[in-house]
């Protein structure tokens, strides 16, 4: 079987996908039409030339005017319910799903019209398609901590919807310890956490979201390899790493896909995993990014059973349920 054939055929879970960043050019025009919203765009190729960004700031620029058009729980179903039909299309079996309710909240868009929507897509596709999900909120961290708490509070009466949080948006000047009160108050609620770190930001930042936050996957983290007690650490916890690649490659946190780490530290034992972040802007989702990756840094078909099954290995389903897929995984050749 060949690496692409593998790759299509193994089952696997996305840990590190952002709905907002699902937005494809062609949802984003007809949401806008439909909602009658004035995007500075006249059709989706310019929506999609402005996807031709340099840098994790103007990403998030387009990003935040792509999400200005999402106003009813019907767009986020719409949105939700795309990205998991791609999901189905690439053998994603389970997906731990971030949402940024701030970015919606901000704009006067109701909490419950962001996780309604959300959450009923997710819902249709474990019923249709079999696919599984787990609901992650994230704070911004540009955004104030009393922002975050205020954000946290409303989304108390949505707990049975949501399993963890999270913290994303622009990582340098924001880290992890500006939001180290409001994570400790999350846990309290019984909410599992998570951080973006180590990305953008240094490796101190990995050991905020360990220490001070007391995460229990790190996302992104690809800069810990600068620091050698600190990647010991991680394979010593088995601390899951959510590695995207495409994303560091379209950010240039690194100039080449075969100058990522990804393999380097699989190597070395880190519990490493393979997420496309941003697929609508950064040029594939979960599939196109093994792909890429097998190609540019010669896996074997070994390595790519490994990642798929540190996928499951380092999601918040069951010890039940990940035995059975490392089982279906051994399975198949």
């Amino acid at each position: 079987m060949t690496h692409n054939e593998l790759i299509a055929t193994l089952p696997k879970a996305e840990l590190h996908v952002h709905i907002e960043g699902t937005f494809e050019p062609e949802l984003m025009f007809e949401i806008a039409r439909r909602n009658q919203v004035d995007i500075p765009y006249t059709n989706v190729d310019d929506i999609r030339a402005a996807y031709n960004f340099h840098n994790l700031q103007s990403f998030l620029d387009i990003y935040y005017a792509g999400a200005a058009v999402l106003l009813h729980e019907r767009d986020f179903y719409d949105l939700t319910r795309a990205y998991l039909l791609r999901c189905r299309k690439d053998n994603v079996t389970h997906t731990e799903i971030f949402f940024d309710p701030q970015t919606h909240t901000e704009r006067g868009v109701a909490f419950e019209t962001v996780i309604n929507g959300i959450d009923r897509a997710c819902r249709d596709a474990a019923q249709e398609w079999g696919i599984s999900s787990r609901l992650i909120m994230c704070f911004l961290r540009h955004l104030s901590e009393e922002s975050a708490f205020e954000t946290l509070d409303r989304a108390l009466p949505f707990h049975d919807k949501i399993i963890g949080v999270g913290l994303d948006s622009s990582e340098v000047g924001h880290p992890p310890s500006k939001f180290e009160r409001v994570f400790a108050k999350a846990r309290e609620h019984g909410f599992l956490a998570v951080a973006h770190a180590g990305e953008e930001g240094p490796p101190q930042y990995v050991y905020e979201a360990l220490d001070l936050l007391k995460v229990a996957r790190i996302d992104h983290g690809v800069r810990s390899e600068e620091d050698d007690a600190l990647m010991q650490r991680l394979i010593d916890l088995q601390m899951p790493l959510t590695v995207c690649p495409l994303s560091n490659l379209k950010l240039s946190v690194v100039n080449h896909l075969s100058a990522h780490n990804l393999h380097r530290m699989l190597q070395r034992g880190v519990l490493v995993t393979v997420n496309s972040d941003d697929p609508a802007y950064f040029g594939g989702y979960v599939n196109q990014n093994f792909i890429e990756l097998a190609e540019a840094l010669d896996l074997s078909n070994e390595d790519i059973r490994m990642l798929c099954k540190n996928s499951f290995k380092a999601s918040f389903i069951s010890d039940a349920e990940k035995e059975a897929w490392y089982r279906r995984i051994d399975e198949i050749h």
